[in-house]
């Protein structure tokens, strides 16, 4: 259990870290307004998505939050990766850029199967 609960935690804070935090700080700098741009989309999206990134990595940072509420915020984000791969994909084309969200999907996914364990540990007891 010590290393379920330290792969959750550690994989966790990454995704806070990467997806909640960064996106709080640097989301009004020029260099985020361009990618936004140069990805086709609005800059009201630029805002409404760096909302729902960071409460959705503090639905999951934070503990007393409901498991279901902590389910949609896992949907959301693997929706968010799943798109910025796209998004990445077709305006760019293949590139090391691309890659970067699945890469960020697998922390994301070790975070989802070490909280359900850890939900099944604590049901058992």
């Amino acid at each position: 259990m010590k290393s379920t609960n330290l792969a959750y935690w550690v994989s966790t804070i990454l995704i806070f870290l990467f997806e909640g935090l960064m996106p709080a700080l640097t989301s009004h700098t020029q260099m985020a307004i361009d990618g936004i741009r140069h990805l086709g989309y609005p800059d009201y999206f630029r805002v409404m998505l760096t909302v729902y990134k960071v409460s959705g990595t503090l639905v999951l940072l934070l503990p007393f939050f409901a498991p279901r509420l902590k389910e949609w915020a896992y949907a959301g984000l693997t929706f968010t990766f799943i798109s910025a791969f796209i998004s990445h994909w077709a305006t760019d084309g293949f590139s090391g850029l691309t890659l970067f969200p699945i890469g960020v999907l697998a922390v994301l996914v070790v975070s989802y199967v070490t909280y359900h364990k850890r939900l099944a540990a604590t049901v058992k007891d």
